[in-house]
Parts: C-alpha cells; sequence; structure tokens
C-alpha cells in the first residue's frame, strides 16, 4: 500500500509542468504608442515536449516567446504569471535573471547575422557563454565549444571555431546559434522561426537536428512559425496565435485533423500542399486587425465567414473542442448557443 502511494506521488511529481504561464499579457506603452499585443495567453508544457506557436506574422508569438525570458524593451508592461521550474520569471531580480538566461531557458533567434557580434569569432562567443555560466577556465570553454560545434554538425567544426559570423553562410551561422543557446544544457529551448531566412535543403536539415537535439537531450521546445509544414514537423501540440491570444490549442494531430476554429480553418485551407496543385487557393479575406484599435468582441469576427451578433459583443472563452487538451475560442462550440444545427 504505501508502495504504491509512493509510487503514486512520484508519477505526480513528474507530471509536474516545466513551464506553467497563466494570463500573460503585454502592452507596449510610449508617448505615441499604446499597443496591446499579447492579450491573456495560458498554457502548460512539460519536460520533452514540443509546442508549436502557429500565425500570421504580427499575431504575438515572438513577443510571447521574449516574454517568457523577459527580453523586453523599456517601455513594455508584462502582467500575469510565467513560471519555469518554479523561477516566477516576471519578478525575480535582473542579477537572478542573467543566471537563468542561457542555463535555464535558452533561444534560437530568427536571424543568427544580427544575433551574433560580428566582431568576435563564433568559438570565443560561445566559450564565453560556457565560462559564464560553467565558471571553467578559458581552455575548458573552448573545449566545450567545440563539443557543441560537432553536436550540430558543424563540419570542419575545429577550423570554424576561429571563423566570424559573416565568413559562414546561412545555414552554418544558424547551427552556431543552435549550438550557443545549447551552450548550458537548457531546459527550455525557445526558437523563434530559425528556418525563414534559409533555402528548402537547409530547413528540412535544421529542423531534423532541432528534433533529434531535443529529444536526445531531454528539453522541453517552444517553436515560433508560420509554416503549417513545419509545425506537423516538429511538434506534439500547437497553439495557433491571432491578435495576441491563442485561439486554438492541442495535440498536434487533433487540430491539424479536426481544426475547431475558422482562422486554423483557413490557414489550412490556404496552405500549399500537393492536393492544391493546378487548384486556386482558397484565401482568408481581410486583413488582421491594427493591434491598436481590437474590436470588443472576437478579433477574427470581421474575417469570418460563421459571424453571428454574438461574435462582435464579448470574446469567446476557450471551449472544449475535441479531447481535454483540445480547446478553441469560437462561439460555434459553446452548447448554449446551439450553431452545431446550422453551421
Amino acid at each position: 500500500m504505501l508502495e504504491r502511494m509512493a509510487a503514486n506521488n512520484f508519477q505526480l511529481v513528474e507530471q509536474k509542468p516545466l513551464v506553467e504561464v497563466d494570463d500573460l499579457r503585454v502592452r507596449f506603452v510610449s508617448r505615441d504608442l499604446d499597443v496591446q499585443v499579447v492579450n491573456g495567453v495560458s498554457f502548460k508544457l512539460n519536460e520533452g515536449k514540443v509546442l508549436c506557436l502557429l500565425g500570421e506574422s504580427g499575431s504575438g508569438k515572438s513577443v510571447t516567446m521574449r516574454a517568457l525570458m523577459r527580453l523586453m524593451p523599456s517601455h513594455a508592461e508584462l502582467r500575469g504569471n510565467i513560471s519555469i521550474d518554479g523561477n516566477d520569471m516576471l519578478s525575480v531580480p535582473a542579477r537572478k535573471l542573467r543566471k537563468l538566461r542561457g542555463r535555464l531557458v535558452s533561444m534560437v533567434f530568427q536571424e543568427p547575422m544580427t544575433a551574433l557580434d560580428p566582431v568576435f569569432t563564433v568559438g570565443n562567443q560561445i566559450a564565453e557563454s560556457v565560462a559564464y555560466h560553467d565558471g571553467v577556465s578559458a581552455k575548458a570553454a573552448r573545449a566545450r565549444a567545440l563539443e557543441l560545434l560537432e553536436l550540430v554538425q558543424v563540419p570542419s567544426a575545429a577550423r570554424r571555431l576561429d571563423a566570424y559570423p559573416h565568413e559562414l553562410s546561412g545555414g552554418l551561422r544558424q547551427r552556431v546559434m543552435i549550438a550557443l543557446a545549447l551552450a548550458c544544457r537548457p531546459k527550455l529551448l525557445l526558437a523563434d522561426e530559425p528556418t525563414t531566412a534559409l533555402d528548402a535543403t537547409v530547413q528540412i536539415q535544421i529542423l531534423l537536428l532541432l528534433r533529434k537535439l531535443q529529444e536526445e537531450l531531454g528539453m522541453a521546445t517552444i517553436f515560433v512559425t508560420h509554416d503549417l509544414g513545419v509545425a506537423c514537423e516538429v511538434a506534439d501540440d500547437v497553439a495557433v496565435m491571432y491578435a495576441g491570444r491563442f485561439v486554438e490549442h492541442g495535440p498536434i494531430t487533433e487540430v491539424m485533423d479536426r481544426p475547431s476554429h475558422p482562422y486554423t480553418e483557413g490557414l489550412l485551407r490556404s496552405t500549399v500542399h500537393g492536393s492544391t496543385r493546378g487548384k486556386r487557393l482558397d484565401p482568408i479575406p481581410g486583413t488582421p486587425p491594427d493591434l491598436r484599435d481590437l474590436p470588443s468582441g472576437c478579433a477574427f469576427a470581421p474575417r469570418c465567414s460563421y459571424v453571428r451578433e454574438s461574435c462582435g459583443t464579448s470574446v469567446p472563452w476557450p471551449f472544449q473542442a475535441g479531447s481535454d487538451q483540445h480547446t478553441a475560442r469560437c462561439f460555434r462550440l459553446d452548447p448554449n448557443e446551439g450553431w452545431a444545427a446550422t453551421t
């Protein structure tokens, strides 16, 4: 009996999420600007799992990622709760935050040419991070940098240690960026559209590499993209963002096979794939809303073919769309609305 209770308690500890975000809100305020960029994002992520944030440019994906590390400009206001491995990321002092960045949570940025320092070799940049967080000698840090370049499959890694970022191709710079992000074995890896600037062949290589490293190292990963193919390739769960909100969230197979929000349906219809050859695409009408002047109801209502009067008066709650883990913010899923028979 005691052994069974101990086993159950152990399972409960094991299942505690690594990342817990509750009602995250990000607002940019200045003399000429007042924009609510993220509007009440909530989610949990367990160790070893991959969450993909999917949506059009300007939907709040990258801002959500940067908020997790508190990498925000001075005019940004953050509200809500962000807990990573028990650390309250919105209240920890700056000194401790610098220690957590890189060791607990690290990021692969969208454009490595601007993220890497052009006046230092890539080996020095990786070694600097290792020396700072691990407190090892310069020689040991350089040896670790070489190991990391080999880990991310940089050819002639020993020679590339002394290369500057501008001397490397886009694919190699992205691999260096990944090596830098993995330098201190973080528990959470944030990847902000790391394949956007690469050609199709290199994109596939980087995606496979990230997935392989994530599985080998057991990291939780949040992956930002606007590419449905990328999401299907790397994700366990997917969150579709629109106007700073998660409008649909659930296991990747459920969301792709049974989309429950009109915006998710529109993204799938307007995506090029093998079966669309020779056919006209069905684009989503209209344009994304101005975040400076969001409508009082559902932000997607002006572009939605299912819109009703209630959509313009209040923001939908996340209704259950399939399994317990699959939700969508659409009044069509509200059993009290009676839409099922007419849509």
